[in-house]
């Protein structure tokens, strides 16, 4: 439940998150789920989700050029303002 409420304080600001094998992302916190934390990212205008919990939740709404990242909360070791 920590990471759910360390993601939703970080809620439409601009984050670096680091999960537990060991990968880096930057973007902006777009929503928060008991499950997920939703990252606009910069990129192609595709969705993507991680590993660990499968399914597209924004399609597309943040327009071209953008990119949703969806990370599952249990895969997160720590999270960042920038």
């Amino acid at each position: 439940m920590e990471a759910y409420y360390n993601c939703l304080h970080c809620k439409n600001k601009r984050v670096r998150i680091l999960t537990k094998d060991g990968k880096r992302y930057e973007g902006v916190v777009v929503d928060v789920d008991n499950n997920n934390v939703y990252l606009r990212t910069k990129g192609n205008g595709k969705v993507k989700t991680s590993a660990f919990y499968p399914g597209n939740y924004y399609g597309g709404y943040y327009g071209y050029g953008s990119e949703i990242l969806t990370l599952s909360l249990f895969t997160l070791l720590a999270i960042a303002l920038i």
